[in-house]
């Protein structure tokens, strides 16, 4: 069986790299041939981190590849869909791609990327495009949604929407052997410059909390949008495939803020999954799944005002065992529900069973 994934970004970015590439070598054991071909490829990502527009040339460019992908994926048995086919096309775009591919489709998305349309600030995008992904839900075979909130949306058109969330490969991601303790304390965020805003409301307490318990603020990823955010105590680091785990690693607790609003309450959780499976305590808003991961005092704390985060931060940094006896409880956690290894078995059989 060949599986044909049209990712909306190349290998870049994290949902391309955690909801489908990592799945190859088990789909590979299960006779599942994946091939994956992105809308938007790593030089656009590579422009976004950096803070540079895309050209025009390269959105041209990209969407020329979409339509020729579409034309060309009646070679595959089973079309692998993340999101949409055109964004920001109309609804009958996606219907005519949909019935090009003369193919089943599984759609899967981890962002509530429908309120990019129905919650927008222009109002001709809301007018004309608030309901787009819904002629194509109602046309794919199955769904597989990163978090109950996407899936009741899914759900409304596709009866066969699943839940599954964006995981990691314990192997990989795992408490590191030894820390260096000559070192501070580091508080730790991972993400993007899309992904940093929801940080930068709390940037005073936690200069201020970094000020007076000597930790360090080590944001990755950040990019273009931390840009004027710099303070004693934040560092600043680039985002890398190769050492995207070894980061993770070096901090002693993460953060997940989340701005209360319609697209974040969609957000699937990766950073805490991430931290956790590393073996550290999370401090998270409880916005989304965040509420489903963060087990409240059992592997970090919820914290829904200013106040609620400085005193589960100082908590946290303020005891070793405290933070010990919560990471430990969180990888535990990772292992038993957000694994590669236990969420790789129901997407074979999904394939299998949509093919």
């Amino acid at each position: 069986m060949k599986v044909l994934a049209l990712t909306k970004y190349g290998t870049l970015a994290a949902s391309t790299r955690q909801r489908f590439l990592q799945y190859e070598p088990a789909f590979e054991e299960a006779g599942i041939e994946l091939e994956c071909s992105p809308l938007l490829d790593n030089d656009y990502l590579a422009d976004v981190l950096a803070g540079r527009p895309p050209s025009a040339g390269s959105i041209i460019r990209a969407y020329r590849r979409r339509w020729l992908s579409i034309r060309d994926a009646r070679s595959a048995d089973v079309i692998w869909l993340h999101c949409e086919f055109l964004p920001y096309w109309p609804a009958v775009a996606e219907t005519i791609a949909a019935r090009m591919t003369a193919r089943p489709i599984v759609f899967d998305f981890d962002d509530a990327i429908f309120h990019m349309y129905d919650e927008n600030g222009s109002l001709p995008v809301r007018l004309l495009l608030r309901d787009k992904l819904v002629p194509l839900l109602r046309r794919v075979h199955a769904c597989t949604c990163g978090n109950a909130y996407l899936r009741d949306y899914a759900a409304a058109y596709c009866a066969n929407s699943i839940v599954v969330p964006t995981v990691v490969d314990t192997d990989k991601y795992k408490p590191a052997e030894r820390r260096d303790d000559r070192r501070g304390l580091v508080i730790g965020w991972i993400g993007s410059p899309s992904t940093w805003r929801n940080v930068q409301p709390m940037l005073p307490m936690l200069r201020e909390v970094c000020a007076e318990t000597g930790a360090t603020l080590l944001a990755v990823g950040a990019g273009a949008a931390a840009r004027g955010d710099h303070f004693p105590g934040l560092e600043l680091r680039d985002w890398g495939e190769d050492s995207e785990i070894g980061d993770v690693q070096s901090m002693d607790l993460g953060i997940m803020p989340l701005i209360d609003r319609p697209f974040e309450r969609g957000k699937s959780g990766y950073k805490l999954i991430q931290y956790m499976a590393c073996g550290l305590p999370v401090v998270a808003s409880p916005v989304g799944v965040n509420s489903e991961i963060v087990e409240e005092g059992e592997n970090g704390f919820l914290a829904s005002n200013e106040q609620e985060w400085r005193t589960a931060l100082v908590k946290l940094l303020s005891n070793e065992d405290l933070r010990k006896r919560l990471g430990q409880k969180g990888r535990a956690r990772v292992e038993r529900h957000y694994s590669l290894s236990s969420q790789a078995p129901r997407l074979i059989q999904l394939f299998k069973s949509v093919a």
